[in-house]
């Protein structure tokens, strides 16, 4: 057997949470490149930079937990569905640790991130798969690079705690086990080939949309870096 062989081979082998992560890297390292966030962990940037990333994420994870509501009873997304992943109220409590009691007159939408909401109201709310797309793309990261630009923001800006509830989740014991545990839910999920498919066709566009919400807050990034 040559190599082209065994590749082929191995590829079928893995299972479908490994094809996920293989058939979205591209789209994954891509979104990683964003000035914004380079400088935001480098502490180049303003509280109210940071703040202004937390504001768009907001938007964001408000319109993917409401989707959750609607998936309860689902037999594909409710296992993925868990009280212990919920942003909302950790976000709420960091908003307003950095921008006061008014924070929520700040909640304005990028161009960028009204089309993320907009897509997350088009199909999370239908299509169970879509949903738990969008779901592993934002929470799995949370649980894994999040952790790591937790300990970043910590280093440049001095937050233990408040300010950094987002990227703290009390209630998973073990993040590793935790993602494990998903990762074999996603390779036990009753989807059809063509469902894998199309659920790693949208989480390489979930990428996208996230790249666009950096890139909305990069075109105003001046404002935001430290004089």
């Amino acid at each position: 057997m040559d190599v082209l062989d065994q590749g082929t081979e191995a590829g079928e082998l893995a299972g479908f949470a490994e094809r996920i992560k293989t058939e979205t890297d591209a789209a994954h390292r891509t979104t990683e490149q964003s000035r914004f966030v380079g400088d935001l962990l480098a502490g180049k940037l303003t509280k109210e930079g940071y703040a202004a990333l937390l504001v768009q994420t907001y938007l964001v994870y408000e319109a993917l937990e409401r989707a959750a509501d609607a998936h309860t009873a689902d037999s594909v997304a409710a296992p993925f569905i868990a009280p212990e992943l919920v942003r909302l109220p950790s976000l709420a409590a960091d908003l307003e640790f950095l921008l006061g009691p008014a924070w929520r007159d700040q909640l304005v939408a990028t161009p960028a991130t009204a089309a993320y909401v907009s897509r997350l109201e088009e199909v999370a709310f239908t299509s169970a798969a879509d949903f738990v797309a969008h779901h592993y793309l934002r929470y799995m990261g949370d649980l894994s690079g999040g952790q790591i630009i937790r300990r970043m923001l910590e280093r440049a800006y001095g937050y233990e705690v408040d300010g950094l509830r987002f990227y703290i989740f009390d209630q998973i014991a073990k993040p590793k086990v935790f993602k494990d545990e998903y990762r074999a839910k996603l390779d036990a999920a009753p989807l059809s080939t063509e469902e894998q498919a199309r659920f790693i066709a949208e989480v390489n566009l979930a990428y996208g949309l996230n790249g666009g919400l950096f890139a909305d807050l990069e075109a105003d990034i001046d404002r935001y870096l430290v004089k």
